[in-house]
């Protein structure tokens, strides 16, 4: 490895270790690369800035953050609760239950891990406190159950895969359903084993009727169509996944516009967070992009794939090797950037090792998703433990058997491709 990569590299780690703003660890690893090179035009890295964040796919983005943005502000969430609580809210741990489905439906309309997070921090954790959960039991079901929003769709992140890897985002949209699907019957699982051994159950008997659980449907059938209109318009060629961004913040305005809860403010104050949403992603990919050009020009995707090839020249050996690398890194970058840097290096190994790119994809994706839950940079951990007022320590330790469960997904995720490509093979 050349010297000024090693020493932006070493720049980068110290940076983000000091908690600086990740655009700023890495695009300060990119300049002083670029310092360091003196025979590199310095323009350079201003192209690679500049077009790190012109990519017509990742107009996507800020479509689908705006559109997630409008749909907190049109009462979607309540009635997806009430109509999740009608289902299972008699059974043991019927709240936590609640929880992990609402987490799951929500995903499929906010495309945003922190915001889904924190939204149901606010709502759904005194709830449970009040029906005998613990403040820690709650606050980590709540951060681990956000998880399944980058999987499922429209998932920011299958989009900056999508636009990297160069890979169909209409196929990672539809492959995210099948993992999310299985994170959400592991997590329902947990909780039922947890709420029948320290006896949580609700104190007061829940509605759980045919005649509510049909008034609440149609509360909520309206949003939960959002993913087939995406999905299905996507799959028959009536738009791309970029339009399919806007054609979800008119949905979302419409919404606003049949439950009436939505007023001109709330239009201004949501547009005006997805401005500053965006910015954040936007920042992070345009920096990364730069300091990706970096890795690339020093060869070092070259460099991993002879290393992996002359010693683990196995496809078993390299997903292991993966997971474990992912998972580390994902514990102090946050994702999308670290996406931006490692994929363009991991993709080539996987397509030597056969590997399908849907597969891998997906795998890359649930790694960078549990590293926002991970210490000591977890950002699901902190924005859930700051609004619960859960203590860290507490929650590290109420989140063991969580972790053991994730690694367990993960894991039946990595060596059975049907649960990514299954779906996606049936509708494509």
């Amino acid at each position: 490895m050349d010297l000024p990569i090693g020493i932006a590299s070493v720049v980068l780690l110290v940076l983000l270790f000091l908690k600086l703003p990740v655009f700023i660890a890495i695009l300060s690893a990119a300049v002083t690369y670029f310092v360091l090179h003196p025979e590199i035009n310095s323009v350079i890295l201003a192209q690679r800035v500049l077009a790190g964040s012109q990519s017509i796919p990742l107009l996507a983005i800020p479509f689908f953050v705006c559109a997630g943005v409008f749909m907190n502000y049109t009462g979607v969430t309540k009635r997806i609760v009430d109509f999740c609580e009608s289902i299972v809210g008699n059974i043991i741990g019927g709240i936590g239950h609640v929880t992990v489905l609402v987490a799951t439906l929500m995903g499929g309309l906010s495309g945003s891990n922190l915001a889904d997070a924190a939204m149901e921090a606010k709502m759904l954790v005194p709830e449970m406190e009040k029906r005998g959960f613990s403040k820690a039991f709650g606050s980590v079901l709540v951060a681990t159950s956000a998880i399944i929003t980058p999987l499922i769709p429209p998932g920011i992140a299958m989009i900056i895969y999508g636009s990297i890897a160069n890979v169909s985002i209409g196929k990672l949209f539809i492959a995210g359903i099948g993992p999310g699907l299985l994170l959400c019957v592991f997590l329902m699982l947990l909780v039922g084993l947890v709420s029948y051994k320290r006896g949580y159950r609700s104190p007061v008997k829940v509605d759980t009727s045919k005649k509510r659980i049909w008034q609440t449907f149609k509360g909520a059938f309206l949003p939960l169509c959002l993913p087939i209109i995406i999905i299905g318009g996507i799959r028959i060629g009536a738009f791309t996944p970029t339009e399919a961004g806007s054609v979800a913040i008119v949905y979302s305005l419409l919404l606003g516009v049949v439950y009436k809860e939505m007023t001109l403010h709330d239009v201004l104050r949501g547009m005006k967070e997805t401005v500053l949403t965006s910015s954040a992603i936007m920042l992070i990919i345009a920096a990364a992009s730069a300091f990706a050009w970096a890795l690339t020009k020093e060869k070092i995707p070259q460099y991993f794939t002879g290393l992996f090839i002359e010693h683990l020249n196995h496809a078993v050996v390299f997903l292991l090797c993966v997971n474990v690398f992912l998972l580390i890194i994902g514990m102090f970058i946050e994702g999308n950037a670290a996406m931006i840097i490692l994929v363009p290096l991991l993709a080539p190994l996987a397509k030597h090792f056969g590997i399908d790119e849907i597969h891998f994809a997906m795998v890359v994706i649930f790694n960078f998703a549990l590293g926002a839950l991970s210490p000591p940079m977890g950002t699901l951990m902190f924005v859930t433990c700051s609004i619960t007022k859960c203590p860290m320590g507490t929650f590290i330790k109420e989140a063991v058997p969580f972790y053991m469960l994730l690694i367990c997904a993960l894991l039946l995720l990595t060596f059975v491709p049907t649960f990514s490509i299954g779906l996606v093979n049936l509708i494509y």
